[in-house]
């Protein structure tokens, strides 16, 4: 595998010289990622120097350096572990114990050199599309400490870099990459039970969603059948998650993908695909749903992390839990 020493050279190439980073590039893009051209996409802006090694957009600071891609977007170049100390304190609370945030900031490295690519004009974006990410007012102590107890951790599976997730709350069963996303299965990804998120707000969950709203969004499906009197789960995984629902109708029924529904439903309504009780009222006017969790639940639980935590568990300990058979190490 590339070490993380090769990155440096070849991400430098990437600044001074465009055409040779292309041709340096033909390798696989996860595995020519990006410090010190980590290079985030900020958006369109006002950028200026602030010196000292940081500059501002629209306003607020930044560690690193700018530079404005060909259709005019301001992209920031920054140290990885720079970028760290902004990431990690947004992605989880900086209150939480150090070794939920350490191997928060080990998920959130990995996740880093998963992604970028030399290819583009920028690697990541700062929002939940990637990591969240909003410059030095993102930061805080606990971060920053978080991030150079574990300077340039990686998770590995082999000699590979690990595929890295991590979401709010399990609810008690982490979920399978190949489930959630219908991918290739993953050895590590293969979902764990959790005893350990029990003290997140989302542990169990309950909403009310109008049926004329889940009507109204799959009225093109729900056409030849009438009106929706029924939601039922059609297809659970092994986690306990559903996978398809059957919405069914006056004179038929039609299944849709539990991801389908959730976004119809609003995913903070349903806040996860743990749903353990569907129900609706006699008057046909509102679904009530109970579940677990908050999120996709693939990978690292981040509630889960704290709890271990508090009970005294290491960051490599959580890492090895929620990734099982990777190992975490310190490329030279």
């Amino acid at each position: 595998m590339t070490s993380r020493r090769a990155f440096l050279a070849i991400a430098g190439a990437a600044l001074a010289s465009p055409g040779t980073a292309r041709a340096q590039s033909d390798a696989d893009p996860a595995m020519i990622s990006a410090y010190p051209a980590l290079r985030v996409l900020l958006g369109f802006g006002n950028a200026q120097p602030a010196g000292r090694g940081t500059f501002t957009f629209n306003g607020n600071g930044y560690r690193g350096d700018f530079r404005r891609i060909a259709g005019g977007e301001v992209v920031n170049v920054i140290d990885i572990e720079q970028y760290l100390y902004s990431v990690v304190p947004r992605e989880m609370s900086p209150g939480w114990p150090a070794a939920a945030l350490e191997a928060q900031a080990v998920c959130a490295r990995t996740y880093v050199l998963q992604r970028s690519n030399p290819k583009r004009d920028y690697d990541l974006v700062p929002s939940e599309l990637d990591q969240v990410y909003s410059g030095i007012a993102g930061e805080s102590p606990a971060g920053r400490g978080a991030v150079d107890a574990t300077a340039g951790q990686l998770l590995r599976y082999g000699n590979l870099y690990a595929t890295v997730a991590y979401s709010s709350c399990c609810g008690g069963h982490t979920e399978a990459s190949a489930d959630a996303w219908g991918s290739t299965p993953v050895p590590y990804l293969g979902g764990v039970p959790c005893s350990y998120c029990t003290g997140s707000p989302n542990y169990r969950w309950s909403a009310t969603i109008p049926l004329a709203d889940l009507e109204q969004h799959f009225a093109e499906q729900l056409s030849p059948f009438g009106a929706l009197r029924d939601v039922r789960p059609a297809g659970v995984d092994p986690s306990g998650r559903v996978r398809a629902l059957e919405l069914v109708a006056d004179h038929g029924s039609v299944t849709v993908k539990g991801s389908t529904f959730r976004i119809a439903a609003g995913p903070r309504v349903v806040r996860s695909l743990l749903i353990t009780r569907l129900r609706v009222d006699s008057g046909l006017e509102s679904l009530f749903a109970e579940g677990g969790g908050l999120g996709h639940g693939v990978g690292m639980c981040q509630w889960g992390a704290r709890g271990m935590a508090l009970a005294g568990r290491s960051a490599r300990d959580i890492l090895a839990l929620y990734f099982p058979g990777t190992q975490v190490s310190t490329d030279d």
